[in-house]
């Protein structure tokens, strides 16, 4: 089974930004509606290390056919809504199996 993942939403915290972070050039690289697909629970070619750690085991879990997060959390059973750990512009990713048949993708 294969899980794709798509960035949903980042939201910025301006005021975190301004109180706590030293200023940095460039903090991140993805964008809203990009997607990847992990084979076998494999980290996805380009995606982000700091996101892939934070979700690495739902994705996992997913692959191996393991789903119903936290007793009913998600409409779609087999998928997650995660959040990368960066607290100053966190990005939203939709995780959800996907059956290479019916998606399309052989």
């Amino acid at each position: 089974m294969k899980v794709r993942i798509t960035a949903v939403r980042q939201t910025v915290y301006p005021d975190l930004i301004a109180k706590y972070e030293n200023p940095i050039e460039h903090a991140c690289d993805v964008t809203e509606g990009q997607q990847w697909i992990s084979v076998d629970g494999k980290q996805p070619e380009g995606m982000c290390p700091s996101a892939w750690l934070s979700m690495r085991e739902f994705v996992e879990s997913l692959v191996k056919g393991e789903g119903n997060f936290f007793d009913g959390w998600m409409k779609n059973p087999m998928s997650a809504m995660i959040s990368c750990n960066d607290g100053f512009r966190p990005f939203s990713f939709y995780i959800e199996a996907i059956d290479d048949k019916i998606d399309g993708k052989q």
